[in-house]
């Protein structure tokens, strides 16, 4: 599915967000009920804490609050559903069990613009629950992928800043602050360059951890988010790699342990061994073997397990590649693994008129 948000008023954008998502929203939000209910999560305690983070949301950034909030009304649900959407890595920051996760491959050349790749891997119950988009009437436009309802997740905006987004557990995450996906959209709104997304990024109260990796036409950095603040990492010998743990050895003292380990580690020993000892890649679909797997391997590319249950069946939803420099998303519905073409956007800044 794609959408297209064209509007400059934000609780316009969420009504037309939530009019277009409407079946496939309910069903999203109805899979994401009954995992947090797997995790211990009463819906009283998802609404309690659902419309706190939005709190936080208005008090931080009003738009984005009025923007959750039209998608409330466009799809017919209660707002701390919608909110409870787009804070659902918030309220699962207490959950124990391993989880493989995302894998991000950034190429920064010594002449050139920067270039990457990432999967996104998720429950293979939310396989249908994810979409395409382009977002205008925010100060910059923007092209990518989320999940239906939530507002922001991995793209390239007209200024040509692309994000990243990989999720990482600190000892200290709690359901409060402001959510990641929210940060997500701001940063892909509103920053015209890595270093504008990391002012951005300070200014937010933020409580759940994830690694943020910014590129743009000059530079490219990871931010890591933890409770303990904002941490950047530079490329080292012309690549970015980073998994679901934390590479900043200060917020990786305080690491949540259990809950990505061994396999993020694994995951990211593979890429840096191949970013080492393969030819560099030239071109930016170069980069899609560098995060081909196959089954005995670190899993790159997730498959779910035939026996596992719900809330443990883990698949590669989507592979995305972003071109800052020519403001260019290339994304695939599925691992690299199955990966035979792209569907391409260009970030643009049309707007209606009102």
């Amino acid at each position: 599915m794609h959408l297209l948000v064209n509007d400059p008023d934000p609780r316009a954008r969420g009504v037309s967000r939530g009019a277009q998502l409407r079946e496939g929203l309910t069903d999203a939000l109805e899979l994401y009920l009954r995992w947090f209910d797997t995790l211990g999560r009463t819906e009283q305690q998802v609404r309690t804490d659902a419309l706190r983070l939005l709190d936080n949301v208005a008090a931080w950034r009003s738009r984005y609050a009025d923007e959750i909030a039209g998608v409330a009304a466009g799809a017919g649900i209660e707002l701390w559903q919608a909110a409870a959407l787009n804070g659902r890595t918030e309220l699962i920051a207490a959950a124990p069990s391993t989880q493989p996760e995302c894998s991000t491959l950034v190429r920064v050349p010594d002449s050139g613009a920067p270039y990457g790749i990432q999967t996104w891997d998720w429950h293979i119950e939310l396989a249908d629950c994810w979409h395409t988009q382009e977002v205008r009437g925010t100060r910059y436009a923007f092209a990518g992928i989320t999940e239906h309802g939530i507002l922001g997740k991995i793209g390239v905006n007209s200024a040509g800043l692309g994000l990243f987004f990989n999720i990482l557990g600190h000892q200290d995450d709690s359901a409060a602050g402001i959510p990641v996906h929210v940060l997500a959209a701001a940063v892909l709104g509103e920053a015209g360059s890595a270093a504008e997304a990391l002012d951005l990024l300070r200014t937010a109260p933020i409580r759940t951890s994830g690694a943020f990796t910014l590129l743009d036409p000059g530079t490219a950095v990871c931010a890591e988010l933890s409770p303990t603040g904002a941490t950047t990492l530079e490329p080292e010998a012309g690549f970015l790699v980073h998994t679901n743990h934390f590479l900043d050895p200060d917020a990786a003292a305080r690491e949540k342990r259990g809950l990505f380990e061994p396999d993020s580690q694994l995951r990211h020993a593979m890429m840096t061994a191949r970013v080492r000892d393969c030819p560099t890649p030239a071109h930016a679909v170069d980069l899609v073997a560098f995060l081909r797997s196959e089954p005995g391997e670190p899993k790159l590319c997730c498959v779910p397990d035939a026996d596992a249950s719900f809330g443990d069946r883990w698949a590669t939803l989507a592979t995305v590649l972003l071109e800052p420099a020519a403001r260019t998303v290339r994304i695939h519905a599925g691992s690299p693994n199955t990966l035979t073409g792209w569907r391409t956007f260009v970030a643009a800044e049309t707007v209606v008129a009102r």
